[in-house]
C-alpha cells in the first residue's frame, strides 16, 4: 500500500460522511500513514492521527481487533484474482456486514451503524444547546 491509495481512502471517507466534528483516524505507523502529505492533508480535512506507540499495538487496540478480525474471518477465507477483487470483497464485508452486524464491547455492544448514529444525534444535540463549548474549552488534544 503506498501513499497514493491512503489518500484516495481519506478524500472517500470524507466525502461520504462529510464530518463536521473532529474525527480520530486511528492507524500504525507504517509510511503512507506518517508521511508528510498524508499528514498535511488528514490535518487539512480536521483529522485528528492517533498512532500507537513504537512496538505497543495495545494503544489502538480498536483498529488493531478490526485488522485480526478482518484477516480471520474475510481475507484469509479467499483469493483474489486482483486489486479489484480484493477491494469489492473487503467494502461488502465492512459495508454490508461488519458496520451493521457485528457488535463490539468498545461500543457498548451496539453495532458501528447504530453506535455512530447515536454519537451523531448525542453531537448534533449538544453543539445545539453548547455551540461555542469547543472555542470555550482549554483542553489539549493530544496527536
Amino acid at each position: 500500500m503506498d501513499t497514493k491509495i491512503t489518500l484516495e481512502a481519506l478524500n472517500r471517507a470524507y466525502s461520504s460522511q462529510k464530518p463536521k466534528n473532529k474525527v480520530i483516524i486511528h492507524s500504525d505507523r507504517w509510511t503512507q500513514y506518517i508521511s508528510d502529505i498524508f499528514r498535511k492533508k488528514a490535518k487539512d480535512l480536521g483529522f485528528i492521527q492517533s498512532f500507537s506507540t513504537k512496538g505497543n499495538p495495545h494503544d489502538n487496540a480498536v483498529i488493531e481487533s478490526f485488522y485480526a478480525i478482518l484477516k480471520k474471518e474475510k481475507v484469509h477465507h479467499w483469493k483474489y484474482w486482483d486489486y479489484n477483487d480484493a477491494s469489492l470483497d473487503i467494502f461488502q464485508f465492512i459495508e454490508g456486514w461488519y458496520n451493521r452486524n457485528r457488535i463490539h464491547s468498545s461500543n457498548n455492544y451496539m453495532t458501528p451503524n447504530k453506535f455512530e448514529k447515536k454519537h451523531y444525534r448525542y453531537n448534533r444535540m449538544f453543539n445545539y444547546l453548547c455551540p461555542d463549548y469547543w472555542l470555550r474549552s482549554n483542553r489539549k488534544e493530544k496527536y
